[in-house]
């Protein structure tokens, strides 16, 4: 493996979600379905702000980003679980488990980032309405993203040079469809007690941060729709952050519960099953809740269709044969 590491084991055994042969069919074709439902919506989101002008604002600009991370994300995980049950295979090598450990933990932390900037560009939308323009402006909202990104690589390099410091002598099998660093932790034979430290204080840092900046971006912002007077103002003041206030919820509940039932001992099939939530079903989930009560991507999303539809229908007519 490299000077100084001890590891004896050059590969390791994913168990995925189920061992039963019968079920492997119906495992590749439902996380093939959502594979492909979570790319397309999430690449028809990024087309949809980037293709209309009216699109282009702050908000979008951090949807556009978040859709990325989103697709990243799902690509970090579903198609090495989709080639292992077609091979019939179950093996990762030990860089395969280290790259993916690697970009799980970037991207991963990039969700907590985007939404957490996102619940910042709806604080300053509901609550600094005349000065909005001026506050996120679109150096300061490529800045928020650039710092996102630049934060997470460097945890997730810290993260993945610790695992390399870590010997693994027997236990090769990993209870879970991915490498994923808590469990691979566990699995070392040597001293992890560094590591532990590290993983938990990164994650009460970068996870709980920008919790903490989501909960006081919407304490200001409840307490700002209840001081309008009319109801139709109070809806419409809060229509504009409800899909974020569901993807955020949805979010945290998800990998709160994957990280509670990680908790119960002899619950490690448990905690795969439920790691399916956040690692799969949300991200395919975000481009519906983001574009089925959103008037603007509506509009924008019919565009780019049309557009596609009559392109096509161009190409078509012009490899047909012409009469002379």
């Amino acid at each position: 493996m490299g000077p100084g590491n001890n590891t004896q084991i050059s590969d390791f055994l994913l168990l995925g979600l189920s061992e039963e042969p019968e079920l492997q069919t119906l495992l590749f074709g439902l996380f093939l379905s959502m594979y492909l439902i979570t790319v397309f919506g999430n690449l028809l989101i990024i087309l949809a702000a980037s293709s209309d002008s009216h699109l282009h604002t702050p908000m979008y600009f951090f949807l556009a980003n978040l859709s990325i991370v989103e697709i990243c994300f799902t690509s970090t995980t579903i198609p090495k679980m989709l080639v292992n049950i077609q091979k019939k295979s179950k093996v990762i090598n030990y860089t395969g488990c280290i790259t993916q450990i690697y970009f799980l933990i970037v991207f991963g932390v990039l969700d907590f980032f985007m939404l957490s900037v996102m619940a910042y560009d709806r604080f300053v939308a509901i609550c600094h309405p005349l000065h909005y323009t001026v506050i996120m402006n679109p150096r300061l909202c490529g800045l928020l993203v650039l710092l996102s990104w630049i934060m997470c690589i460097l945890n997730s390099l810290l993260q993945s040079l610790m695992m390399l410091r870590l010997s693994f002598c027997t236990h090769f099998q990993i209870p879970h469809f991915f490498c994923e660093l808590n469990q691979m932790i566990q699995l070392a034979c040597s001293d992890t007690f560094l590591n532990n430290v590290v993983m938990y204080f990164a994650a009460v840092l970068l996870g709980g941060g920008p919790f903490a900046g989501i909960l006081y971006s919407y304490s200001k912002i409840v307490s700002t729709i209840l001081g309008i007077s009319s109801a139709l103002g109070k809806y419409k003041a809060f229509s504009t952050c409800a899909s974020h206030l569901s993807v955020v919820s949805l979010f945290y509940c998800t990998v709160l519960g994957v990280y509670l039932s990680s908790a119960v001992p002899q619950s490690s099939h448990a905690s795969a099953v439920a790691s399916v939530m956040y690692t799969v079903v949300t991200p395919m989930l975000n481009p519906f809740i983001y574009s089925l009560r959103n008037k603007d991507m509506k509009r924008a999303l019919k565009a780019v269709f049309v557009k596609a539809y009559f392109m096509t229908n161009c190409q078509r007519t012009e490899h047909l044969p012409t009469i002379a």
